[in-house]
């Protein structure tokens, strides 16, 4: 059997098409070859998706497109389905660019393999082609129809084929070694790499977007509460839902709480054609300020907690037909108190009937409030991480309280660095010139504390402001430093979580959840373990386990 990348794809709804060259393929191909199913390539703009792709040592590349059901070709043209359903297609084409796309990608990367012969080829595993059956741009040597799946070794003769006799390059592949650590590092022992954490990533952001077909069917509900933990693809959810409800003509507000995702989602928005971007973006507490509300100090609770949410309901009151809106979308709606829900609904034209969706997870209740969406309807429950590496997506899903399960690819270890909390800082700056070091591009990398803010982070916010220092993230030219309690909602392909104490021993345990889930692709926690399994359990405690312990080689550093 060859190597198998991944080793149980998730095929598409196609009767099966894939699934079927996938598995003769799998059953005759060489134990040196790579098999790999459903690969996406970023192609400047453009992503392509390869159905099937084949790296054969000795003999070269071939990227297959599978078409399922009835195919037929006329005049020039091909066609799958029948009836109404019946839609003009073009398997060559995604065939040549996806074997473009590859060869590109290989080539940018400059590995093993980036001038092999590669060729493409079109399976039709549900229609017979007759032998004699022949097109200018697709021969019949390039074609895998029904016979050569139900005959098994026939689909490998035919790929093998096609690769010698019509595969352009000037050379056999060598070894898949090239491929494997370029599709995916894990394989080839490179995990622990910026290239492993970019192919993650890649992966991760494509399957966020296609959750977003989940809003097509809940466009009949004016309002919804969707709940989901740490990765799930609730903020970019809410991006969508805003996005889509001002295309079709509402006043939008997308709220948040805190100041850095109020940031990324007004960075976000900006692109968005004029007409899709929503009317007001941003802190829910800046809103009743734009209608002219007295401003408050910092550290004035009772100002933020009841005066102002107070406030924004009288101000909305006051308020223009024309300033009121349609729809109001609310992402990290735990951070949202008791108070702040009635002057929310006073925001709304319609406040009885007006569009309302909030997104929300309650294991990220970092802040002392309990305040409850106003929705009767029970809630839409996303349980898949999509966002982070299995190992990290299981330590921090070990504390919720709900299943949540890990669809990111497997990725280094967790690795954990056992110092006193009064030493993880000092530890943990330590730990991000190692990374440096090791390549990883300052931009992508985040320090994050769990007590005292770090110094840089105090120096930055004094030097330029909120607004400044959040830009400095948003542009990520540099390593971010923050905290755990401001760093809700957005992320960073690489985490250091210095835990140098927790502020509210009775939100320990949800600030450890917000501060371990902020990684997408490496994960390293600084500081006490004892102390991180007191609070996170025995979940924590079995996966701390099979965490990767380099305290010694940071103290020798440090």
């Amino acid at each position: 059997m060859p190597i198998l990348l991944p080793n149980e794809p998730e095929f598409p709804d196609d009767g099966g098409a894939e699934r079927a060259v996938w598995e003769a393929l799998r059953a005759y191909l060489p134990a040196d070859a790579l098999l790999v199913a459903g690969q996406r390539i970023q192609d400047d703009e453009v992503e392509r998706e390869l159905d099937l792709v084949v790296a054969w040592p000795g003999v070269g590349l071939a990227v297959l497109e599978v078409k399922g059901g009835m195919v037929a070709r006329e005049e020039g043209a091909w066609w799958q389905g029948s009836g109404e359903a019946r839609h003009r297609i073009d398997p060559v084409g995604q065939a040549q660019r996806g074997r473009h796309a590859l060869q590109d990608l290989l080539g940018a990367r400059r590995v093993e393999g980036s001038h092999a012969r590669a060729a493409h080829l079109v399976a039709f595993p549900h229609t017979y082609v007759p032998a004699s059956w022949a097109a200018l741009d697709l021969p019949r040597a390039l074609v895998v129809d029904r016979a050569d799946v139900e005959d098994g070794p026939a689909v490998v003769a035919r790929v093998r084929r096609a690769i010698l006799e019509h595969g352009q390059g000037r050379t056999p592949l060598a070894s898949v070694e090239g491929v494997l650590r370029v599709l995916d590092p894990v394989l080839t022992g490179d995990a622990d790499s910026p290239e492993a954490a970019t192919v993650h990533e890649l992966r991760s952001d494509q399957l966020t977007k296609d959750q977003a077909g989940m809003l097509d069917k809940l466009r009949a509900f004016p309002r919804l509460r969707v709940v989901g933990g740490a990765g799930t693809g609730k903020t970019y959810l809410a991006l969508e839902q805003a996005r889509r409800r001002a295309r079709e003509g509402d006043r939008v507000a997308l709220l948040c709480y805190s100041r850095g995702l109020a940031a990324y989602l007004q960075a976000f928005t900006a692109a968005w054609p004029a007409r899709e971007r929503p009317a007001y973006v941003g802190l829910f507490h800046e809103l009743p300020l734009r209608w002219g509300a007295e401003p408050g100090s910092d550290d004035d609770g009772d100002y933020w907690e009841r005066r102002l949410p107070l406030r924004l309901a009288e101000l909305a009151d006051e308020q223009p037909g024309s300033e009121l809106f349609d729809t109001i979308v609310v992402d990290e709606g735990q951070d949202f108190g008791e108070l702040w829900w009635p002057g929310v609904l006073r925001c709304l034209r319609d406040r009885a009937h007006g569009r309302l969706y909030v997104f929300m997870d309650d294991n990220q209740r970092v802040f002392p409030r309990d305040g409850a969406a106003p929705i009767d309807l029970p809630p839409v429950e996303l349980d898949e991480n999509l966002r982070s590496t299995k190992q990290i997506a299981q330590l921090f899903g070990s504390l919720s309280g709900t299943v949540l399960r890990p669809r990111g690819a497997d990725g280094p270890p967790v690795r954990v660095v056992d110092v006193p909390a009064e030493d993880a800082v000092r530890y943990a700056d330590t730990v991000i010139d190692q990374l440096l070091d090791a390549g990883y591009a300052p931009g992508r990398v985040a320090l994050l504390t769990t007590g005292r803010r770090h110094p840089v982070q105090v120096e930055r916010v004094g030097s330029v402001g909120y607004p400044g220092y959040w830009g400095e993230f948003l542009a990520g030219d540099d390593v971010f430093y923050g905290h755990v309690l401001g760093f809700k909602g957005l992320e960073r392909s690489v985490v250091v979580l210095a835990v140098n104490g927790l502020r509210d021993a009775a939100r320990a345990r949800e600030t450890l959840y917000a501060g371990l889930s902020r990684a997408r692709s490496l994960l390293v926690v600084v500081g006490p373990r004892a102390l991180v399994v007191e609070h996170g359990g025995e979940g924590v405690a079995r996966r701390l386990a099979a965490a990767q312990d380099i305290t010694t080689a940071v103290l020798a550093d440090g």
